[in-house]
């Protein structure tokens, strides 16, 4: 195991050089069945059509294989992926992606989980927003609590983590349904991870070898439903603020692991109506990709295909006072992994 600089572990496999690089998706053309693919840029191959000359590179999956159903034994398979690879990015039979309908390239998850409050400037700006902190405390010095509040979470706490229903996952071009029971629908960029193979009590040390890849999340919040008002002890309600069909815009492709050389040097930029408003670093979390998966497999197991949604930067509608409405346009980015757009529809 390598480290990379400033002490953070990382994955073997993603210090090995590779000559073509590709990720994965799931698409369907004209109405039809789903299938997963091969992408080299928005250039797209069915595994289906490759299904025989994947097995004599030693592939086990069925013809019909989803992502999903490759992730469940990754690395024999990313071998078999990267071998083809070499072979088949100038293919001539590949199909454009913008002539296809994009769905979540993990069709489904069999469970997402979602870090809660894993930006320190995410944190501080709620904090002056919201006005919360020491009574009498405002303005810079209320700043300096909230920094430092920060510092100390992320030297001694603990990532805050809770689950969000796969039936909220939609497609990175499909249109985000506003439902009538929120006024406040809020946007949240954020990277995803997607594990690779079942995970419990997982070192910190050892994590980023259990991710498969990475993609682009959108982990859309009704900010008016988190907090319960008709009995306050009960906290949080993610069932209602977090699981809405469509709340969670996904991909558009896979990008494996081994093409991120570090997950906490990448850029988040979110754009509404062609305005730029989250636009941060993945180095600004509290908590980082390998600290979270160390802090969930000590609780929960995670298993191929699990989706794990790793905090959103600065910049959401809260901060601006500025909600989702009808018509609205999201165009989001992530570096090295794709974009996403997404219209608002009532």
């Amino acid at each position: 195991m390598s480290r990379a600089p400033g002490g953070r572990p990382r994955a073997s496999l993603s210090c090995k050089e590779v000559a073509v690089k590709f990720s994965l998706g799931t698409f369907s053309q004209d109405g039809g069945e789903r299938f997963a693919a091969l992408c080299f840029g928005e250039r797209v191959l069915p595994l289906r059509s490759l299904h025989a000359q994947a097995v004599r590179f030693g592939a086990r999956w069925s013809e019909g294989a989803s992502v999903l159903d490759l992730l469940q034994d990754w690395g024999r398979n990313l071998a078999v992926l990267r071998a083809m690879a070499e072979q088949l990015s100038a293919h001539d039979s590949s199909v454009p992606m913008p002539s296809l309908q994009v769905h979540a390239p993990v069709d489904l998850p069999r469970q997402v989980l979602c870090t809660g409050a894993n930006y320190r400037k995410h944190v501080v700006d709620l904090t002056l927003d919201m006005g919360v902190g020491p009574e009498g405390l405002k303005g810079a010095a209320l700043r300096k609590w909230a920094e430092d509040m920060m510092d100390e979470r992320a030297a001694h706490g603990e990532p805050y983590v809770f689950p969000k229903l796969p039936s909220a996952i939609t497609g990175a071009f499909d249109p985000l349904v506003l439902p009538a029971t929120t006024q406040k629908p809020d946007w949240e960029l954020e990277l995803a991870v997607i594990i690779g193979r079942p995970a419990r009590h997982v070192r910190r040390e050892e994590a980023l070898d259990y991710i498969a890849g990475y993609s682009i999340v959108n982990d859309v919040s009704a900010r008016d439903l988190i907090a319960r008002t008709d009995y306050k002890m009960l906290g949080t309600d993610w069932l209602r603020s977090k699981s809405p069909p469509s709340f969670m815009p996904f991909g558009p492709t896979l990008v494996p692991a081994c093409f991120v050389p570090d997950p906490q040097k990448l850029q988040i930029t979110l754009k509404l109506n062609g305005q730029t408003m989250q636009d941060e670093s993945t180095g600004d979390m509290l908590f980082d990709v390998a600290r979270q998966i160390e802090y969930i497999t000590a609780h929960v197991q995670l298993w191929p295909g699990d989706l794990i949604a790793t905090g959103s930067p600065a910049g959401n509608g809260t901060h601006y006072n500025r909600f989702l409405r009808e018509g609205d346009v999201m165009d989001s980015e992530i570096e090295g992994l794709g974009k996403q757009r997404n219209s608002c529809v009532r």
